[in-house]
């Protein structure tokens, strides 16, 4: 692994490099803005050249809707010249009409030959153009066709329509009574209708036409046929040329009749429909008097074309050059960092710092990890040794103690079996700890909240650990004041209060005194653990919660410890959501400080 730490690094890609990407991106950006810009002046030319031609939107749209309305109610073009000829007058423009092959229909004056000239617009009832009606419909509502009511259905229709007209205005609604463009009178609310006048008295009174019922009819079998069904099935349109449902036979079950396709089928079956009763489809041209509408196209000559591409080529070759350049910059700290990471571990120095920007920034996050790594690394082997050293104790004294009595040094008695059970609770204890700081640091250190009297908690730890003060020679006493009842583990809590009495033990000496006392406050209970023991000196009591820490380092220490109890009672205490503090001066003891919240 060393070997290949020191390898010189790969050559990456040109496509993953960071020039590469850079490249790339700069290619792009310069394309793009030489594409746009041509667009622009493709665009701007073009729109200069139609102002200049006089195709102005507002006329020929006027001239569009007169056209359309003539062809949606004629089905030629026999009586147009003469409507030709006044629009012409009264705008001032020409206006020729033709068929798609460019064959003269009408004209309102002589001018230049259209035979390459771009139309205005196409004059199709059927096929309206939505960018000058600026609505949705594609058919035009007055092209009429099979649907046109005859006289007789139109006055028994009229009959309904005014009992529908008088139910209205009996409910509130004002209203009027207007004919449809097929001659069917309708009635049109003139003022809000705040509840359903209009539907219950349109179902009331309303009557189907013979005649519109059989041009539906048509259109649902036209539809049919677009859509691949047979005669036996059936598509079923109501007045607004909406499908109201489509019962396929079933032999065209399996057939796609989705909505889209129906809508499709739809207009196709009504333009089919409706073609022989509209004028012809024609194009439109609206030029000045004598002119003739240019297509409205750039085209620039050899000359402007070869000086096109001598820009262009100019400044996508500025552009590489100064991304090349740009992009070695930015590379070169990332090599020298790269080359300084992939150093051997025995030769590794800091990462060069290349300055204040984001690589400087990065390089300095990488020491100061590298350094971050060294501690982790030297805490790591230390507490591997610590912990060796722990467990080695109890398990070479069980092991002399076993080879004695098997040996007959010392009699298997039950003195043997208790030294031996001593050494395994030691070595348990150790073990205990460990899980609970891994369980802490991979955040499973959980605990189970119950409500709880905390006098029985601690009173219960106290007297645990009496005993070991009595074989100490030292005074343990204990005092709660009141009786009070939170949401607290017992079982992590009196784990928590044992931990820090046997630390406060360990360390006093004989003649000394432990003291246990807890109280509640406003908001929080305040446990303390008091003794007179050796104390802390100022520069170690920042460390005392470290792990294995211990401020006699000597192996052989008479205070005993695996320097693992005050780290797990501070765990504990932030598992409840409380702190741990400790205060300490050499020669006059110390008091740890536990803080839990009354409400969790």
């Amino acid at each position: 692994m060393t070997g290949r730490r020191g390898s010189r690094p790969a050559r990456v890609p040109l496509h993953r490099s960071l020039v590469g990407r850079l490249l790339a991106t700069s290619v792009l950006i310069a394309v793009a803005a030489i594409a746009a810009t041509a667009w622009l002046a493709v665009q701007s030319t073009s729109r200069a050249i139609r102002q200049e031609q006089g195709r102005s939107l507002a006329d020929d749209k006027g001239v569009y809707d007169l056209l359309i309305e003539y062809a949606a109610t004629h089905r030629d073009w026999t009586g147009v010249p003469a409507v030709i000829e006044a629009k012409a007058a009264e705008l001032d423009r020409r206006i020729t009409l033709t068929t798609g092959d460019r064959e003269l229909i009408a004209e309102s004056g002589p001018g230049a030959s259209l035979a390459t000239a771009r139309a205005s617009a196409t004059i199709d009832p059927l096929r309206l153009d939505q960018g000058l009606t600026g609505g949705a419909e594609r058919i035009d509502a007055r092209v009429v066709g099979p649907y046109r009511l005859p006289q007789r259905e139109r006055d028994n229709l009229r009959a309904r329509a005014e009992g529908e007209l008088q139910c209205v205005r009996g409910g509130g609604v004002d209203a009027e009574l207007i004919a449809d463009p097929n001659g069917r009178p309708v009635v049109r609310a003139k003022s809000p209708d705040r509840g359903d006048t209009l539907f219950l008295c349109a179902n009331k009174f309303r009557q189907a036409s013979e005649t519109e019922d059989n041009a539906l009819r048509d259109l649902g079998t036209l539809t049919g046929r677009c859509l691949g069904l047979s005669a036996k099935s059936r598509v079923a349109i109501d007045r607004d040329f909406t499908v109201r449902a489509v019962r396929p036979a079933d032999a065209d079950r399996s057939r796609d009749v989705g909505s889209a396709r129906v809508k499709s089928c739809l207009l196709q079956a009504r333009v089919q429909q409706l073609r022989p009763y509209v004028a012809p489809p024609a194009l439109l041209f609206v030029t000045d008097p004598g002119s003739a509408v240019a297509e409205p196209v750039f085209r620039p000559s050899r000359d402007n074309i070869v000086r096109i591409v001598w820009v262009t080529g100019a400044v996508l070759l500025a552009t590489i050059g100064l991304t090349v350049v740009t992009g070695r910059r930015l590379v070169r700290p990332l090599q020298s960092l790269t080359e300084a990471a992939m150093t051997p571990l025995d030769r590794a120095g800091p990462m060069p710092v290349a300055g204040g920007n984001e690589i400087g920034y990065l390089a300095r996050a990488l020491n100061d990890l590298t350094e971050r790594r060294d501690r982790a690394e030297a805490q790591r082997r230390l507490m591997v040794s610590d912990v060796a050293h722990e467990l080695r104790n109890p398990l070479t004294n069980i092991r002399a103690w076993l080879e004695a009595a098997r040996d007959d040094v010392v009699p298997a008695d039950h003195a043997l079996l208790d030294l031996l059970q001593d050494e395994a609770a030691v070595l348990r204890h150790i073990v205990d700890d460990l899980s609970d700081l891994a369980a802490a640091d991979a955040g499973n250190l959980r605990v189970h909240r119950e409500q709880v009297y905390v006098r029985d908690v601690l009173v219960h730890a106290g007297e645990s650990h009496r005993g070991a003060a009595e074989r100490g020679r030292l005074t343990l006493d204990t005092r709660v004041t009141g009786d009070p009842v939170m949401s607290v583990d017992p079982v992590r809590l009196r784990q928590l209060v044992g931990n820090l009495l046997s630390n406060a033990i360990r360390y006093t000496p004989a003649g000394g005194a432990v003291t246990l006392t807890a109280a509640v406050t406003a908001d929080e209970l305040v446990v303390a653990v008091r003794d007179t023991g050796v104390g802390i000196a100022p520069a170690d009591l920042p460390r005392i919660f470290d792990r294995f820490w211990r401020a006699d380092s000597s192996r052989t220490r008479a205070t005993g410890g695996s320097g693992l109890g005050l780290p797990i009672a501070r765990q504990l205490a932030e598992a409840h959501g409380g702190t741990l503090t400790a205060q300490s001066r050499p020669g006059e003891g110390t008091t740890m400080t536990l803080r839990l919240p009354l409400s969790p």
